[in-house]
């Protein structure tokens, strides 16, 4: 087999021991060195040709294109840009799968036209974060074992499918099996019949081979699932503020099958939200609802559950804080995504596919990749804000609350019509900032979602104003408080 051609772009004078210490990584690992060969512009011989030619020809014959950006933007051509843009446009025009890692760098110490370029890079992908030789080392080995498995260069497999070489059947708990069976034919219309064997119907959901249980069986119809996957816990939570901060009025780790871990979690939340109960104007029946969806609570924490990362040593958090619910888990957008494809009707690409399809057979989720754009539907109906989707170390999804709580430590919301979004970004700027320094403040990557739901609606209610009003697209544009934003400022703090 030829080895898979990886392309290293970077500027030239920023990187060079990196460069160097990476081809040597690639080339020595055991496992990546079997399928990767790496190519570094201080490996070329010397020759007529245009470096810069060279460079394009050599992207247009690599497979995997793998940037480094640090604080440098490097030297400009006649048009003022980059050999490092120029070779990152040629693989995003040539569709080639791209990894990009970033310094740790601040804003601030980065060129211009450094920070013009990874806001471009973050409209089509996700970028990592390195501090040091040995950190890129790492999150290059994750990027590239990752794409191996996704294209079935080793045939690892996902989690849900392994084997559990210490479980038999006896730790599957056949009244599980049978409830299951009831719940599948009300809700989807499953074929097998009440009196089908357990062992029939774990071999019609793929959840045995070869005799032996596979993780995902056990996660579904265990005993005690944490007996094997000690991890697998949602950790929920009640702050009375906006961050972790002590007392815990609220505290219990969730255990148990994936579907008591889903309704037991779901209770916990509801339990504790504000309820309206309507009259009997119209219908002799009460109405009610909670202040965020049932069903969007239900879709964000049945999607942790279902996509999470189980060999990660970390839990589900569910945790409910005085303006906002936030759920996250030990998981990832798969590869290429970024948040925006949630936005949009997308493809459903299980993290866990054993696990994801008795949860649809039981009527708990969609096949069908309309989960999130159904939140956000949702939530626009009942006049609430979008949700934030974060892609970091896990991933995250915060849905924000209607209503103010009147416990000591609450701060009253100002104004209804001040979105949390809003709010939180007046809490954070300070003096004149760029976009691009207060979207780093606010943690979210996805740059479009920032101006229209941050920058644009401050904007709209004059909580913030143009440091240059008369060219609104100058790329030296900054942001600051205004008089109204000032004042609402004093009265959030």
């Amino acid at each position: 087999m030829d080895k898979i051609k990886v392309f290293i772009s970077s500027v030239q004078s920023e990187f060079s021991s990196e460069r160097k210490a990476l081809v040597a990584y690639l080339r020595s690992d055991v496992l990546l060195g079997k399928f990767f060969s790496p190519f570094i512009f201080e490996e070329l011989p010397s020759m007529d040709s245009s470096a810069q030619q060279v460079f394009m020809k050599e992207v247009a014959h690599s497979t995997v294109y793998l940037g480094l950006i640090g604080s440098k933007y490097g030297f400009k051509d006649s048009e003022g840009v980059s050999p490092t843009e120029r070779e990152f446009d040629e693989a995003l025009r040539l569709n080639k799968t791209k990894f990009i890692f970033l310094t740790s760098h601040q804003i601030s110490e980065r060129e211009v036209d450094t920070n013009r370029f990874i806001g471009k890079i973050e409209t089509s992908l996700i970028r990592s974060k390195f501090s040091d030789i040995s950190g890129l080392l790492q999150a290059v080995y994750q990027s590239l074992v990752r794409y191996l498995e996704e294209k079935q260069y080793i045939q690892h497999g996902p989690f849900d499918t392994r084997l559990c070489t210490q479980a038999t059947l006896d730790d599957i708990d056949a009244k599980k099996v049978s409830g299951f069976i009831r719940l599948a034919q009300n809700r989807r219309g499953f074929p097998l019949p009440d009196h089908t064997p357990m062992t029939d119907v774990l071999h019609h959901l793929h959840l045995t081979s070869f005799g032996k249980l596979t993780n995902a069986a056990l996660l579904l119809f265990g005993h005690e699932p944490q007996r094997f996957f000690p991890s697998a816990v949602v950790k929920c939570a009640v702050f009375h503020g906006e961050t972790k901060t002590k007392p815990i009025p609220a505290y219990k780790i969730v255990t148990g099958d994936i579907f008591a871990m889903v309704d037991e979690s779901i209770e916990f939340v509801l339990s504790r939200l504000n309820y309206s109960v309507g009259t009997r104007k119209e219908t002799t029946a009460v109405s009610g609802q909670y202040e965020l969806p049932r069903e969007v609570v239900a879709e964000a924490i049945i999607n942790a559950l279902a996509h999470r990362d189980y060999t990660s040593h970390a839990g589900v958090e569910v945790i409910l804080y005085q303006n906002r619910l936030e759920i996250s888990n030990p998981g990832s957008l798969p590869m290429g995504w970024t948040t925006e494809h949630l936005r949009q009707l997308h493809n459903s690409v299980p993290h866990n596919p054993l696990l994801a399809h008795p949860l649809y057979l039981a009527g708990y989720i969609e096949q069908l990749g309309t989960g999130t754009e159904d939140m956000i539907k949702k939530l626009k109906e009942n006049g609430l804000p979008d949700p934030l989707f974060i892609q970091d170390i896990g991933f995250r999804v915060e849905l924000f609350r209607s209503v103010a709580h009147d416990t000591p430590q609450d701060t009253p919301q100002v104004t209804p019509q001040v979105t949390p979004q809003v709010e939180l970004l007046i809490k954070v700027i300070k003096g004149d900032e760029s976009r691009e320094e207060l979207q780093e403040k606010v943690n979210i990557k996805d740059r479009e979602y920032f101006r229209k739901s941050f920058i644009n609606e401050a904007l709209n209610q004059g909580f913030i104003e143009l440091t240059i009003p008369d060219k609104p697209t100058s790329k030296n544009q900054k942001y600051r408080l205004s008089q109204k934003g000032r004042t609402l400022k004093k009265k959030l703090k």
